[in-house]
């Protein structure tokens, strides 16, 4: 890939499977939080499955738009967008019933010094919009930061494991999901809470930040000396998927790769492709933000992109200076502050 086309392009290409799901999904499908790091090419990748697989339904993006030429992109890609803030009543009420929605929404960076926004995007406007869309299927983005780091010998946590969210973002995040719960419990709302840990495109992610510390000689923590991470298009999809898997009480579902990955054996991997001996700083402790995703693959299957593929990808993308967004997962965070 050597152009944001061409990774678009393959991360957007929508499978049979997916084709297949939403072809029994019912109505159209609103996306609520369009203009965040994974919206646009979720909205692209329903988009190009509607249209494959002949489906007579619409994507609809809703985001406020305030900069850039995101919103005129993904019109010109065939999502109907909405500029809206969530925050705004007026806004939120005028918003279309729609049967189906992907709920993207939060905040996670800046929240030192700004927790009252937090909260009130991760808690309190899921309750507004259960409210407004309680007739609705909703699948709810969330986080595997609602778990407590667990021992890495554990394999991550699962679904079944008790949430324990270390600082403000993951109490926030557990607020979402619990405020969601109440609606669903409240109106009988299918919901699912998309628990995702780490996302990976080439433009920002942990194996783009590892391979940029590597390439520099700057050293590479590793006192969080292990992670999850998952392609962003297969993340995507099992997003569309899991409309079908929404109920009443709301379930949940992890959303990973399925490696428990050494950050010290992926920096060494990236030393050996830039011919570079990578240096380390910390020491990898007993206990790490990990997830079990195994009921996710139980359900779709395994991720179609493997870690040695997203690794050479990864590698190719930075030796050409391919674009990058200035968006830190801080996956090395062991406090909770973001």
């Amino acid at each position: 890939m050597e152009t944001i086309e061409e990774l678009e392009l393959k991360m957007c290409a929508p499978s049979q499977r997916l084709i297949d799901d939403l072809s029994k999904v019912a109505g159209d499908l609103m996306i609520l939080g369009v203009g965040g790091k994974m919206g646009p090419t979720l909205a692209k990748l329903a988009v190009n499955a509607v249209r494959k697989g002949d489906l007579n339904k619409r994507v609809i993006g809703v985001s406020r738009f305030s900069k850039g030429t995101l919103q005129e992109e993904l019109e010109e890609a065939g999502v109907v967008t909405i500029a809206a803030d969530l925050l705004n009543e007026a806004h939120l009420k005028g918003l279309p019933d729609v049967k189906n929605i992907i709920y993207m929404v939060g905040n996670k960076f800046g929240t030192a010094g700004m927790e009252h926004l937090t909260w009130a995007m991760n808690s309190y406007l899921p309750g507004r919009v259960a409210e407004r869309f309680k007739d609705s299927k909703i699948v709810s983005f969330s986080t595997g930061n609602v778990y407590p780091l667990t021992p890495v010998t554990l394999g991550g946590a699962s679904e079944e494991h008790p949430t324990g969210p270390v600082g403000e973002y993951a109490q926030s995040s557990l607020g979402r999901e619990r405020i969601f719960s109440h609606f669903s419990y409240k109106y009988g709302t299918p919901l699912l809470h998309f628990r995702l840990n780490y996302a990976i495109d080439l433009r920002y992610g942990v194996l783009l930040e590892i391979a940029k510390s590597v390439k520099a000689g700057t050293p590479v923590d590793l006192d969080m000396g292990h992670a999850n991470v998952i392609w962003q298009g297969d993340a995507n999809e099992m997003a569309l998927r899991s409309l079908l898997h929404c109920d009443s009480p709301s379930t949940v579902l992890n959303i990973t790769g399925p490696e428990t990955l050494s950050i010290r054996w992926v920096a060494e991997r990236f030393g050996e492709r830039f011919g570079v001996a990578p240096l380390f700083t910390g020491i990898e402790q007993e206990t790490a933000l990990l997830s079990n995703a195994s009921k996710a693959y139980e359900l779709f299957g395994y991720p179609k992109v493997t870690i040695r593929e997203m690794i050479d990808w990864t590698v190719h993308w930075v030796e050409k200076g391919g674009e990058v967004l200035n968006k830190p997962t801080h996956f090395q965070e062991r406090k909770g502050n973001f």
